[in-house]
């Protein structure tokens, strides 16, 4: 059947666009996307035309068109990827799934390097910690990417980069502010310039709200409380042109935030408050010069995350409870290319992942005090990959072929390999595919923890396959693209014994649609379809048996987006976006049978007016039929929300 369903695959169309709300595009526009510039598929500067690897490009324009929204939000819009609870009251977990892959197997970078947190169980990053406002574009690539970005990137990777382009002077000023429904304040300054080799960049973000309840009140007779949230951000770069083939840049981030949280599905807390902050800091190198290109990175970057309640309002019989985790990583790359040919560039690197994770829990109860020894453990790895990059018959044919080894602190070595091949047919159309395996190496919790750990585990492995053809013409342009992955030993929590075991077993396959078309001047209409079908074997969460299931919780099989865009003047632009979500499944409760989540259509709508080049007024509407629907279980929604202000930039 498998056999069937991938030569079918070859008869289906693709094409590379930019995912979701464009500005109102002019005539060949769409043929230019294709040669756009993007830097994630190969770890070098290269056409999207030239790699067979699925991109999307979140572009700036975008990005500066999505004011009201978040990180998780604008992600969310884009073909392949959900990121779950991206509708839930401020601080929420966001969980980000590409292609179907479980929790953890989307890789986080910014500015190319991961953004992990050990001290997660899956070592995801929050994406609460990262404000819209300082992005300057995303891309997102899509499918197995373990050999170049190692583990976590079984479902993809998405680079959030922060790196300005195009400064042409001392000093530029852009600020924002923003207030909308729930008493929701949005602000934003940057300064930023350039004199002489050196440029500069500093950013400060805020975000602050009332919200509304986390968690939903199903008998709507108990009154919740609304869940605020308290963040900011602050970042600076600068860099450094020594000569004019060697830069050097160095980087310091922070980011913290406080919002309050419920005791959990249908039930309320009063005082239940989480405080996340992080900080990271490092600099890079990058030296160019004839056939040779090289870069070095570093990072240090330390995580804390600590849920404190304090009153009698408790779940349980807990009155007081104190969490508190931290987590430290270090990484360190060195990697170059080398374009040996015409038809041969070779890529070569190597990398240092270091991650340590500390937790002190204190609670108190009817039965007195519980304080048991703290949790503090680390891991490493060292890993060197390559691949070679061909291009034959005049440039028409791109072939990627790579490899990785790792080796860790715990499990000892594994591989990974890319076989990634395009062929332009002519200057419309192209196909490509790529048969690629990932890894997810466990993490420290599911290794260490002294109730649940397992220092056996061994890493999650996965086979990934894609093929389509792609289309680009002068008013439309569209990509279509068949997927299929396989994962075997995958890490999963066994109720029986309690603890952490190489068990499940996943088959997903799965289309993408994406459309852009221009149908008159001025006109702009984006739209992305995903289906996604899966298969799973693992520990049952009704019983103590094995169990398969022929669904991907918390995934839906269905979604859509779709945005309209039209430029009425030269300073006025609006659109409406349509988002539309098929049925899915969420945990039921302990020993509970899975529970079935309606399915849900939601309306948006976005304003723009700029004023003498400076000046630039908006207006984001979201949910505009406050329609009612759950991301999540026992989890409230988003209502209707409404979000306005104005950006000066100079």
């Amino acid at each position: 059947m498998k056999k069937k369903i991938f030569i079918a695959a070859a008869v289906l169309f693709s094409s590379q666009v930019q995912a979701q709300r464009l500005v109102p595009v002019t005539s060949g526009d769409s043929t230019k996307n294709l040669d756009e510039v993007v830097i994630t598929a190969t770890k070098t500067i290269i056409k999207q035309s030239e790699t067979g690897k699925v991109i999307s490009v979140i572009s700036k324009e975008q990005i500066e068109q999505s004011s009201g929204k978040s990180v998780a939000q604008v992600l969310n819009e884009q073909a392949g990827i959900t990121v779950n609870g991206v509708y839930n009251a401020a601080g929420s977990v966001q969980t980000v799934f590409s292609r179907g892959a479980s929790s953890g197997r989307t890789l986080i970078l910014i500015d190319g390097i991961p953004a992990g947190d050990p001290s997660m169980i899956n070592g995801e990053f929050d994406l609460n910690l990262f404000s819209i406002n300082d992005v300057e574009r995303i891309e997102i690539c899509r499918g197995a990417q373990s050999t170049l970005y190692g583990s976590d990137a079984i479902g993809g990777v998405i680079n959030i980069i922060t790196v300005k382009r195009d400064i042409d002077r001392a000093f530029h000023v852009k600020a924002t502010a923003a207030f909308g429904s729930k008493s929701t304040f949005r602000g934003n300054l940057q300064l930023y310039g350039k004199t002489g080799n050196l440029v500069y960049t500093a950013r400060y973000a805020k975000l602050s709200t009332k919200g509304f309840s986390a968690a939903y009140d199903s008998s709507g007779t108990k009154d919740f409380d609304n869940d605020g949230y308290d963040g900011n951000a602050l970042s600076a770069q600068v860099k450094y042109q020594v000569i004019p083939a060697l830069s050097v840049k160095t980087f310091i981030q922070y980011s913290q935030y406080t919002a309050d949280i419920d005791a959990g599905v249908f039930a309320d807390e009063k005082d239940y408050a989480i405080n996340n902050n992080t900080l990271s800091s490092g600099f890079a190198v990058h030296f160019k010069k004839g056939i040779v290109n090289m870069t070095g990175n570093y990072q240090y970057r330390e995580l804390k995350r600590s849920y404190l309640n304090d009153s009698l309002d408790t779940p349980g019989f807990t009155t007081y409870e104190d969490n508190k985790y931290n987590g430290r990583t270090q990484f360190a790359e060195l990697y170059g290319s080398m374009e040996t040919s015409k038809w041969l560039t070779v890529l070569i690197g190597g990398d240092y992942r270091w991650a340590a994770m500390h937790q002190k829990y204190y609670s108190e109860s009817m039965f007195g005090p519980y304080d048991p020894p703290a949790f503090d453990s680390s891991l490493h790895q060292t890993s060197f990959y390559a691949s070679l990059f061909f291009s034959a018959l005049n440039k028409k044919l791109h072939v990627e072929i790579g490899g990785r080894t790792n080796n860790h602190s715990r499990y000892g070595n594994n591989t990974t390999f890319t076989f990634n091949p395009s062929f332009t047919i002519n200057k419309n159309w192209r196909v490509f595919g790529s048969i690629a395996s990932g890894f997810k190496a466990p993490s420290i919790y599911q290794v260490f923890d002294s109730y649940s750990g397992n220092p056996d585990l061994q890493p999650e492995k996965s086979v990934n396959y894609e093929l389509g053809i792609q289309q680009s013409h002068e008013k439309l342009s569209s990509r279509l693209i068949y997927f299929h992955r396989d994962i075997n030993n995958g890490i999963d929590y066994d109720y029986v014994n309690f603890q952490y075991v190489n068990l499940v077993k996943q088959s997903v396959d799965g289309l993408e649609l994406e459309l852009s078309v221009q149908p008159v001047k001025n006109v702009s209409i984006t739209a992305n379809y995903t289906l996604i079908t899966g298969k799973e074997e693992t520990q049952s969460r009704k019983s103590t048996k094995d169990s398969s299931y022929n669904y991907l919780l918390r995934r839906p099989k269905n979604s859509f987006n779709l945005n309209l865009g039209y430029r009425f003047t030269k300073a006025f632009f609006a659109s409406v976006s349509a988002k539309a979500v098929g049925d899915r499944y969420d945990v039921g409760g302990y020993q509970q049978d899975d529970v079935k989540l309606n399915k849900y259509f939601l309306l948006s709508a976005y304003a723009e007016y700029k004023c003498k080049n400076h000046f630039k007024f908006f207006l984001d509407a979201q949910n505009i039929t406050n329609k009612k629907f759950f991301d999540l279980r026992g989890y409230n929604a988003a209502p209707f929300m409404l979000n306005g202000g104005i950006t000066f930039s100079w």
